[in-house]
């Protein structure tokens, strides 16, 4: 095996030997707790948002099981302490592998989510990614978390791309450090969870919400705080006096499919930051994308809300990776849940990941100290991870025996 170097043992300031917010730990030492504490203090129509997928859930089940089959050899009498973890990407530090999602419309999950999410993000330094349907704007998410911020963009393509060239302005403008282009939704599918729950475009809220509202205190809290969920981004767009359903129809009227190869190449070419691709499932199209000269490739299968038959992420992720090489930046989504995840990720060749719906359940359980909870948690997870392996670093854990019979094969 390589030549391992030790590394200090813990200290009483380390963040695994001394939890930042005891409480906090004692309660919520995983992410699942944080799971079944949001079912019980989000309205149902809410958790359902957050939690659910295509079909019957089956492409989360998939990313989760593949990921909980990894298999990753320790090697002992190397290490005795925890490692450090801090990442570069894109040229930029980070001080995690990992970094919060895109998510489309987390403040109906809890109201200011967006905000929540950006400010812990900006105070731990790990990539912010604002969507393009996410309840801030562009601008408010460069103030909030000015040294993290990435935005990520649907295909807006109506007036030959008016509205996202003008979106990537400004983004430019606001100084949002990475541009990532979504091909992985195609077509909109249903998700039986949410329309069984009453979520529905427009938006209507039905006796069953109200009530589930009334009887969820902090959720209408944070409403009364934040105000009602909207897409801030976009809104501009519709005009001063729209209605969330103004807004609502807008988006669903300009947001048409994924992006083509050919359109990639032009936003290639009016964006001169890092640009990644998000949705990537096969090596090929990863090829496609480098040759167009983008910095990175986000292996994903939407988290599992799309299709229910699509592959886990990390099935195809070492395919994709060996076909990147060092050519671009590999990350990776869908299924991660634990810090565990992370290094199974990064040992397959991903440079860090991004995770969803852990965060939108750290909301849906703390409200607004969730997403720092959650990235403790996350943080401490890792370290001991890659510090039990016998390595000093997520890279060194590629050099370890790994076990991945669900490795899929092109």
């Amino acid at each position: 095996m390589h030549g391992v170097k030790s590394v200090a043992s813990p200290t009483e300031g380390d963040s695994l030997a001394r939890p930042r917010n005891n409480k906090l730990h004692q309660r919520f030492p995983a992410v699942e707790y944080l799971r079944r504490r949001a079912r019980k203090r989000l309205p149902k129509f809410a958790f359902e948002y957050a939690d659910g997928g295509a079909a019957a859930d089956t492409g989360i089940t998939r990313n989760w099981d593949a990921l909980d089959s990894i298999e990753i050899i320790p090697r002992y009498g190397l290490v005795t302490g925890l490692p450090p973890i801090e990442t570069k990407l894109f040229g930029r530090s980070y001080s995690a592998p990992f970094g919060i999602a895109p998510m489309g419309g987390p403040s109906l999950v809890w109201p200011g989510a967006d905000e929540y999410l950006a400010r812990a993000a900006q105070a731990a330094r790990v990539p912010y990614t604002l969507g393009t349907v996410g309840g801030m704007s562009i601008e408010r998410g460069a103030e909030i978390a000015p040294d993290v911020l990435w935005f990520q963009l649907y295909r807006l393509a109506r007036n030959d791309h008016f509205l996202g060239f003008d979106l990537v302005r400004r983004a430019e403008a606001a100084g949002v450090h990475v541009l990532m282009l979504t091909l992985d939704v195609p077509v909109r599918t249903t998700r039986p969870r949410e329309v069984a729950s009453g979520i529905t475009s427009p938006f209507r809220p039905d006796i069953r919400m109200l009530a589930g509202i009334m009887t969820s205190p902090g959720w209408l809290a944070s409403m009364l705080q934040n105000g009602v969920p909207r897409f801030s981004t976009l809104a501009s767009y519709v005009g001063s006096n729209a209605s969330v359903d103004d807004v609502a129809a807008f988006v669903k009227r300009e947001n048409r499919g994924a992006f083509t190869w050919e359109e990639v190449a032009r936003y290639r070419d009016r964006w001169k930051r890092p640009l990644v691709v998000k949705g990537i499932m096969h090596p090929e199209d990863a090829e496609k994308a480098i040759r167009l000269g983008v910095d990175g490739i986000l292996v994903s299968n939407h988290g599992g809300r799309q299709v229910k038959s699509l592959p886990a992420a990390i099935d195809v992720l070492p395919a994709i990776a060996e076909q990147v090489g060092n050519r671009a930046t590999v990350l990776m989504d869908s299924g991660i849940r634990s810090g565990s995840d992370v290094v199974c990720a990064g040992a397959l060749g991903a440079s860090a990941t991004l995770v969803g719906k852990a965060f939108l359940w750290a909301l849906g359980a703390l409200g607004q100290a969730g997403p720092a909870h959650l990235i403790d948690l996350l943080t401490d997870e890792i370290k001991a991870a890659i510090g039990q392996t016998g390595a000093t670093s997520m890279e060194e854990t590629r050099d370890l025996l790994i076990r991945h019979a669900g490795r899929v094969r092109f």
